[in-house]
This record gives structure tokens, C-alpha cells and sequence, in this order.
């Protein structure tokens, strides 16, 4: 039986308002809901990308991590693997 609430293979739930824990934010929010105000706040207008990092981005984000590591030499990419596996394991 499929749930109401599914939406494809994994299924996903509705957003919804998270109401505030503050009792008296809480009774605002709820009056607020009652007398049809304001019941969802305007959504924040998106900031536009700059052209110039969405250009440079362009330039180093297809090559992947392997084109970047061709001029690295063996005993260089050993080292920092190294120094990488202390850094995680000294957590």
C-alpha cells in the first residue's frame, strides 16, 4: 500500500512550518495562523552569482582531481596522504 506521502522510489515527506519553542513566540505564531496573518514569511530573494568565481569555477571544476595531481610527484602525494591520515586519526 503505497503512502500518501510518497514521492518516488525513496519517498519523501511534506516541508512544513516548524512551529517556535518560546511559549510566548509560540502563541504569537499560533494567533497569527488563527486570524490568517502572515502565516508563511516571504521567501528570501536569491543573491545573483558573481561572473567573474562562476568563470573561474568553469575553468577548474571539470578537470577533476586527477588532472590535478599529474604534476604532483610520487613521494610529494605520499607525504600529504600521510600527513592527511595523521591529521583524521589525531581527532
Amino acid at each position: 500500500m503505497a503512502c500518501p506521502l510518497d514521492d518516488g522510489i525513496l519517498g519523501t515527506m511534506r516541508k512544513r512550518s516548524r512551529m517556535p519553542r518560546d511559549l510566548n513566540v509560540l502563541a504569537h505564531k499560533t494567533l497569527q495562523i488563527a486570524i490568517g496573518e502572515d502565516v508563511e514569511p516571504e521567501p528570501k530573494p536569491d543573491k545573483a552569482k558573481n561572473p567573474a568565481a562562476v568563470a573561474l569555477g568553469k575553468l577548474g571544476g571539470p578537470k577533476g582531481g586527477k588532472a590535478r595531481w599529474k604534476g604532483v610527484s610520487k613521494k610529494k602525494r605520499a607525504q600529504i596522504a600521510r600527513e592527511a591520515a595523521l591529521a583524521r586519526w589525531k581527532k
